[in-house]
């Protein structure tokens, strides 16, 4: 395939890295926070598939340009709600293709169907509360990370109404999970569940020893979408759905 990548940040870079090691795939469009002009629908018109890691105000924009042209995206920029509703039903009424997730490890995607599982054994046992947190390197912005939101959504969606919300803090409250957002150097990505009652604890734990397995399932949903039509997921690539 030919591939666009759109933002050149760590995420980008690591993209690259796989896709040059792999040698199946080329890299036709960088774009880069020098080039912004070169992300046009000119240059896009021998693309086949766009992956964007930028930023949340600019991904809506980002993924139109790219629909606009009618080169597929992946996107992996969090935290933009609004855009991305706007964005999913804008691609499934006008035959494009979009495939984003709060995360595209592997790892971390076998995480979230572990968490939704514990989450329905744990719903009888209300002598037990549960407390998140995830750790992130200095550079991220968004707090608490996209991947925490999903977790946590995951929990609320499976929880039978036991969970309302979820809310960024440490304090716990009834029908509410806090998630506390920790930042510190050089760290990938650390994410913790945990169960807690007054005689014992449950915890899941997913840790990136780096960002080679968010890059390589990126590429992984770049070659998914390829020659498809629709709004894609993590779960449509691992067959959750």
């Amino acid at each position: 395939m030919k591939i666009a990548l759109i933002g050149y940040g760590k995420m980008g870079k690591a993209i690259e890295q796989v896709i040059l090691e792999e040698g199946r795939h080329e890299i036709v469009l960088k774009i880069t926070e020098f080039n912004k002009a070169d992300f046009n629908s000119e240059n896009l018109r021998n693309v086949d598939v766009a992956i964007d890691f930028t930023e949340p105000d600019s991904a809506y924009d980002n993924v139109m340009l790219c629909f606009k042209a009618n080169v597929p995206i992946v996107v992996g920029t969090t935290s933009w709600p609004e855009g991305l509703e706007k964005a999913k039903k804008f691609c499934l009424e006008n035959n494009q293709t979009l495939f984003t997730s709060p995360n595209f490890s592997i790892g971390v995607n076998l995480f979230f169907q572990l968490n939704k599982q514990l989450t329905r054994l744990m719903m009888p046992f209300n002598n037990y509360s549960v407390k998140m947190s995830e750790i992130h390197h200095t550079e991220k912005k968004d707090a608490p990370s996209g991947t925490a939101i999903q977790l946590a959504n995951d929990m609320i969606a499976v929880s039978n109404n036991q969970y309302k919300s979820w809310e960024l803090t440490k304090e716990s409250k009834t029908g509410v999970i806090p998630i506390e957002a920790i930042r510190e150097e050089h760290v990938p990505g650390t994410h913790h569940v945990r169960f807690e009652s007054d005689i014992d604890f449950i915890q899941i734990t997913h840790e990136a020893k780096g960002r080679k397995g968010f890059a390589v399932g990126a590429v992984r949903a770049a070659e998914y979408i390829y020659g498809k039509k629709g709004y894609f997921t993590m779960d449509d690539l691992l067959y959750f759905n």
